[in-house]
Formats: structure tokens, sequence, C-alpha cells
């Protein structure tokens, strides 16, 4: 189920390079711009340079788009250890995709040993941001027990938030893991649910 949410991450980079040119001024902004124009035209050896460039200069969303590049080899040798290299380092900066990203690849191995522990840790960094799909992940891996022990109330909080911001992953796993849950799990996690938010507005 995990993979099926990272098939996002083209729709989410796409996004992503529209929101780096929301920061940074002067000549970061025109780099900014002219990574976008090459990567809108198709030039993706260009854009990886240019976000290479950025990156190396400490830009968390140059080095979240470039750790997708090596991801995805567009512009650049397909590269997962290279990929995880700049994921994590704008992770570190609190970049919620690059954390994601990085999740990702701890949970399936790529570019790194596969540790479900270091998968959950990023994901949950992702999450505790908001981002839904980090979200729906945490609700299938602590539902599932995959890598971890099986969770359901926890399961069952991740997915109520995710579904809260409209992500249907987060609904379909509620329907499924409600049939498994006592109705004192599921008040429990609501609670939880309900914390979280509050916590979230102050």
């Amino acid at each position: 189920m995990l993979c099926l949410y990272l098939a996002v991450l083209h729709l989410a980079v796409l996004m992503a390079f529209v929101i780096t040119l929301l920061f940074g001024v002067g000549s970061a902004l025109a780099d900014y711009n002219d990574a976008m124009a090459a990567y809108s035209r198709g030039d993706y050896v260009a854009a990886a340079a240019k976000f290479q460039s950025l990156a190396e200069k400490g830009n968390a969303k140059a080095q979240f788009n470039l750790g997708f590049m090596y991801n995805s080899g567009d512009g650049v040798a397909q590269n997962y250890g290279e990929a995880v290299k700049w994921f994590r380092m704008a992770a570190k900066q609190g970049d919620v995709m690059a954390q994601y990203s990085l999740g990702g690849m701890y949970f399936r191995g790529e570019g790194v040993a596969q540790n479900y522990a270091e998968a959950v840790e990023w994901l949950r960094m992702a999450a505790e941001q908001g981002d839904s799909y980090a979200q729906v992940d945490l609700g299938f891996i602590f539902g599932s027990g995959t890598g971890v022990l099986t969770n359901y109330v926890e399961a069952h909080m991740w997915y109520s938030l995710a579904r809260a911001q409209g992500n249907s992953g987060g609904a379909k796993g509620l329907y499924l893991l409600k049939k498994m849950m006592t109705p004192a799990e599921i008040k429990k996690a609501q609670a939880l649910a309900a914390e979280w938010w509050k916590n979230r507005s102050n």
C-alpha cells in the first residue's frame, strides 16, 4: 500500500517546483525560474544541474528536487543512493516531502538497507507536519504490523487525520480497520486524533 502513495510523488514534485518559486530573492529566485523552465520544457539535464548548484548551497527545496530526479532518473542516471543523500539533507532541514520520500526509501530498502524503524521515524516527521500521505502510510504500517508491533489505535488515529484532510486512503483504511477494533479502542483513537488537532492549532 505504501508504494501506491509514492505514485503521487511525480505530481507532488511538480507542485514543489512551483512552490519553490515563491521562496528566495534576487539571483536565487532567478535560478529557480531557470530550473523550472528547464524542467518544464523537458530539459532535465539542465534542470538537474541547476538544482545541484542550489542544493550544494544548502537549499532544502533544491535538495529534495535533486533527490527526486536521482530517484526517478530524470536528467541524471538513476541512483537511489544519491537520492537518499539529497532527501536526507533536505529532510534534516524539515522539508516534508523529503521526509516522506526518505521514509519510503527506508521502507522499501532503496539506496539504504531496509529499516522499518527508520522508515517510521521519517514518515512520522512528515505526518506530524500534516502530510496526509505519510499519515496514511503510518496507518497502514501500524494497522498491518509491518516491521512494528500492530497498533490499531495508532493506525486509526493516523487514518482519521488523513481522512480529515480529504485523503481517500484514510477513509478506506478506517473502513477496513474499524472491523477489527472494539468500541473502546475506536474511542481512544478518536481522542488521540482530537488531541493532535488541538496541539497543532496551538
